[in-house]
């Protein structure tokens, strides 16, 4: 069992940077992937980024295409934290964030167990 609780969001301009947090507490935090999602009005939640370990000490990051080179998601397994550090913002990035947990490698919603509760974020152009 994992849970997750989401730190960091607010109101930015187009172009400035933010730091989002995800603090896990429960057993075995880096045995799970760590995904950030992110749900607009109107829109579906869809995948923003994830990390997982592998069991040879290196790890995956995956991306959506929309983020790619603005976003970096880290973790620091020490403090059970994973962070989604977000640099040129655009308006379209508006949302309110989550992150996820689960076993293995994933990228869609349907692949994670634990939810945090979310995060608002609102850019202005």
């Amino acid at each position: 069992q994992v849970q997750l609780v989401e730190s960091g969001g607010g109101l930015v301009q187009a172009g400035d940077s933010l730091r989002l947090s995800c603090a896990a507490s429960g057993r075995a935090f880096s045995t799970y992937a760590i995904g950030w999602f992110r749900q607009a009005p109107g829109k579906e939640r869809e995948f923003v980024a994830s990390h997982t370990w592998t069991s040879t000490r290196t790890y995956y990051a995956d991306y959506a295409d929309s983020v790619k080179g603005r976003f970096t998601i880290l973790r620091d397994n020490a403090k059970n934290t994973g962070y989604l550090q977000m640099n040129s913002m655009k308006p379209e990035d508006a949302a309110v964030y989550y992150c996820a947990a689960c076993l293995g490698r994933g990228t869609t919603t349907a692949r994670y167990d634990y939810w945090g509760q979310g995060t608002q974020v609102t850019v202005s152009s």
